[in-house]
């Protein structure tokens, strides 16, 4: 493993980036010696950088695949042939974590030549944890089996009803057809708005979320939404709105700003009771919204967990995206959002926009 070649020179501004990768990372010398341990790889180790430097790095990464073989043994990476480049990324098993227990790592491979089809100089290994890979694998399978659920409901809804038409169409009145292609209707709009929230998870999450941003009167925004309300059936008198004078200029994406209200506002609705009140308030250089209900409240154990994906709070319907939606539109805007009891018992929740200009809104 050893050679005639001393440990390549290591420079500060490059250990300087290694510390800030996310992933563990260890490099070894021409011999085979630990030279470099970033912060993560020490945390995933367990161990420190003055613990390894300069020992054999098969003894600090003991690593074995899912046949128990050792993963060093098998790939020799000092020898074979020269035009090896790496290893992709696979799955072993580290032989002692920072509990002391086996644990699962990704682990890539990169061998470094002096030239192509030389010696090895240099050894560089990233490893990070399963639990990252395993945490979205389980948001995929939730993602898969929410929407299946929730599109299963009315796609039988509409085959039903337009199944029934097209072959006893004669047979209803005028007023059961109209019924009928009402509720047809109904079903399709809740699919769209599935796909809707399917396409502003995946942009939330990919940073592609486009803002188009002007200035807006954010308590026309608010007054909006509760007309919405009220045009589908919820009664006026059920919503307070209180405005503070002296507003700054806001500038936001109107669609995306009545998305936001439109979601506070109906699950005000849907999870509060009694009165809705939103309000309307300067906070620094911005204005901060409040929507607060007359429910049970938000109980300190359960707000963290209110923007995640699928939550519902033991409630049945929906999709439980909702709320995430609402904190990734809010953050895209460089505001923040959260979740408390209002004094008077109830949820509150309560967002911040920022002032912009003309110049912030182009970027």
């Amino acid at each position: 493993m050893g050679g005639s070649h001393g440990p390549a020179p290591f420079r500060a501004p490059e250990k300087s980036a290694y510390d800030d990768l996310p992933d563990g990372l260890l490099i070894a010398d021409d011999a085979g010696r630990v030279i470099v341990l970033n912060p993560a790889g020490q945390r995933l180790l367990g161990r420190t950088a003055d613990e390894v430097l300069g020992r054999d790095f098969r003894e600090i990464l003991t690593l074995t695949d899912q046949a128990g073989r050792d993963w060093w043994e098998c790939t020799t990476p000092y020898a074979g042939l020269a035009t090896r480049t790496g290893q992709p990324e696979r799955q072993l098993t580290l032989g002692r974590g920072p509990d002391g227990e086996p644990r699962d790592l990704l682990v890539t491979a990169r061998y470094v030549r002096e030239s192509p089809g030389g010696p090895l100089v240099r050894l560089a290994v990233a490893f990070r944890d399963t639990a990252a890979r395993r945490r979205q694998e389980r948001s995929r399978a939730d993602l898969v089996s929410t929407v299946a659920h929730e599109l299963r409901s009315p796609l039988t809804s509409v085959k039903g009803f337009t199944a029934t038409l097209l072959a006893k169409w004669e047979r209803f009145t005028e007023d059961q057809k109209k019924l009928m292609l009402e509720t047809v209707n109904a079903d399709a709009d809740r699919v769209t708005r599935l796909i809707t929230e399917l396409l502003d998870v995946s942009r939330v999450e990919s940073g592609r979320l486009e803002l188009r941003r002007q200035v807006v009167d954010v308590p026309a925004r608010v007054h909006k939404a509760i007309t919405g309300q009220t045009v589908a059936g919820q009664l006026a008198e059920r919503f307070t709105v209180r405005v503070e004078e002296a507003l700054p200029e806001i500038w936001a994406d109107p669609d995306k700003l009545d998305q936001v209200l439109g979601n506070l506002v109906e699950n005000a609705i849907r999870h509060g009771a009694g009165q809705v009140v939103v309000t309307v308030e300067p906070h620094g250089d911005g204005v901060l919204v409040g929507v607060a209900d007359a429910g049970s409240g938000v109980a300190p154990e359960v707000a963290p967990r209110l923007f995640t994906k699928f939550w519902r709070g033991g409630r049945r319907g929906g999709t439980g995206l909702g709320l995430y939606i609402t904190k990734g539109l809010v953050e895209a805007h460089g505001g923040s959002i959260e979740a408390t009891t209002a004094p008077g018992g109830g949820a509150l929740f309560r967002f911040t926009l920022p002032a912009g200009t003309p110049s912030f809104a182009a970027r």
